[in-house]
């Protein structure tokens, strides 16, 4: 059994959904399909990076499942494309959904599809905050540090 630590996010009104807010409690409910919701933090907006103007729903949820993480990338993908995802055009932009895996309980994970830790976490604190939240004990690999003391240096930043 692996733990995964999700970042959440949306900042776009999904029909039948409702608006970023619903939306990040929605995925948290959809996650169950992928592992078992072990943890959850509070949602949170945040302002955002690059171009878009609309602020964003955060969360970060930690889930249990056999999955190894190529495997489970694919699943989250598919919850983010039926929340209306699609990845095409430029980065930064609006996002219905947004599932990044952070870390994971094996420690690194390189390949050209998918790298654990997520490579800006650190400097992102609306993912540190929230994951933070709901693994403050977890630990970087990279650095070594908790998760609680890396939210803590980006809050004093």
């Amino acid at each position: 059994m692996h733990r995964y630590l999700i970042a959440i996010g949306s900042n776009v009104r999904v029909a039948g959904v409702g608006g970023p807010h619903r939306v990040v409690d929605a995925a948290v409910l959809a996650l169950a399909e992928v592992g078992e919701v072990a943890e959850v933090s509070r949602t949170r907006s945040s302002r955002p990076i690059g171009p878009s103007l609309r602020s964003y729903a955060n969360a970060a949820a930690v889930v249990e499942s056999e999955s190894e993480p190529a495997h489970f990338l694919a699943r989250l993908q598919q919850l983010e494309f039926r929340f209306g995802r699609r990845r095409r055009g430029a980065p930064w932009r609006a996002r219905s959904l947004d599932l990044d895996i952070v870390l994971w309980s094996g420690g690194v994970w390189l390949t050209p599809d998918l790298v654990i830790p997520h490579p800006l976490f650190r400097e992102r604190p609306f993912v540190s905050g929230p994951a933070a939240e709901v693994a403050p004990h977890w630990r970087d690999p990279v650095t070594g540090l908790s998760l609680r003391q890396l939210a803590s240096r980006l809050a004093h930043a």
